[in-house]
């Protein structure tokens, strides 16, 4: 069983920065969530997007601002469950929270910090009929490791940026990559669209655009997929493969959250934005866009407002004797976990007899 001090269910920025400040209190942290990498949104939907309204920064991709706090949290040591899904609540006599995911993995913790953004994001299925038959048998809706699919067939669906990414990413890892998309525009950043064009061009990318993924093939793994062209003359076309990657974007849903018996409103947890965001459960938290409340305004900047106020909140209920003094970085600098430490430099004033 995972302990922790606070256990953080969404890996997003919101959740990513909640490490920091807890590590400012020196407070130990886990964080759960359903994509196989830390980032939520600004990872797997859109890490080549800018984003305009991060103080201090007039323009920073999605991307970056994932790296950067990633950076920024590493003294503090976080650790990770990656890929599985926040499933059970159970509140225990002393007051103490075990979380079990849906691999069965147990978190064990005085406080839960939900910040899980819109909530669990599940992948986007294309409506094929057989496609839960080939699921981990040749169909995936994520790359958790590339090595996977070194001198495989692999056919890439969908037109926005972790489809163009992904294309470009196996061009140097499979044996054969074809792309394919239901329009002739993509929908992702102006670099990698240019450079699909560029590997199709070199024969490394085999583009097919104007169609669609409609069948699958296969005995016990997949074995080929059909494609449907726009163009009637062209009909259907059976490729073979040995991976599928259909690559349409999250659907984000509140999951299995939404039956812990915490007050719901509109797809999102109520919580006491006056004092901690608390939820109606004493020790559980929700900060970021999952929660709610009057004048709530579902920027990042806010969840990191959030994120600081609940740590607060929260060191007072695992110290309840214990009173936290305020320090700000720039006086009391930062200590990390790892023995790490940032502080500025002192300045040494002389005294100049006259």
């Amino acid at each position: 069983m995972i302990k922790t001090d606070i256990l953080i269910i969404g890996a997003g920025p919101t959740g990513l920065f909640t490490v920091f400040e807890a590590g400012l209190l020196k407070l130990k942290t886990h964080l759960i969530d359903a994509l196989p990498q830390p980032g939520g949104q600004c990872s797997e939907i859109y890490p080549k997007k800018p984003i305009y309204d991060i103080p201090a920064f007039p323009e920073i991709l999605a991307g970056d601002l994932v790296g950067n706090l990633m950076e920024q949290i590493k003294p503090f040591e976080p650790g990770f469950t990656l890929g599985e899904r926040a499933e059970t609540l159970e509140k225990l006599d002393d007051g103490t929270f075990i979380v079990t995911t849906n691999k069965g993995t147990q978190h064990h913790a005085p406080v839960v910090a939900i910040a899980g953004g819109l909530g669990s994001f599940e992948p986007r299925k294309p409506p094929i009929a057989n496609i839960t038959d080939f699921e981990d048998k040749g169909v995936s809706y994520f790359i958790k490791d590339p090595e996977v699919y070194r001198d495989k067939k692999v056919v890439i669906a969908g037109g926005g940026d972790s489809a163009l990414d992904w294309a470009i990413y196996l061009a140097d890892v499979a044996a054969e990559v074809a792309l394919v998309h239901r329009r002739a525009e993509f929908r992702g950043a102006l670099d990698s669209v240019e450079r699909v064009s560029e590997l199709a061009k070199l024969g490394k990318i085999e583009m097919i655009t104007n169609a669609e993924v409609v069948g699958l093939k296969g005995e016990d793994n997949l074995e080929q997929v059909v494609i449907r062209h726009k163009d009637e003359a062209r009909g259907e076309e059976f490729k073979d493969v040995d991976e599928f990657i259909p690559l349409f974007g999250l659907s984000p849903k509140l999951g299995p959250i939404g039956s812990w018996g915490l007050e719901i409103e509109k797809n999102a947890i109520k919580v006491d934005n006056s004092y901690d965001y608390q939820t109606n459960i004493p020790g559980v938290y929700a900060i970021g866009d999952v929660n709610t409340y009057k004048g709530k305004l579902k920027l990042i900047l806010s969840g990191f407002h959030e994120a600081a106020i609940m740590c607060q909140s929260a060191y007072q209920r695992i110290f309840p004797d214990k009173k936290y003094v305020l320090k700000y970085t720039t006086v009391g600098g930062v200590t990390g976990f790892d023995g790490s430490k940032k502080e500025a430099k002192k300045e040494v004033v002389q005294s100049i007899g006259v």
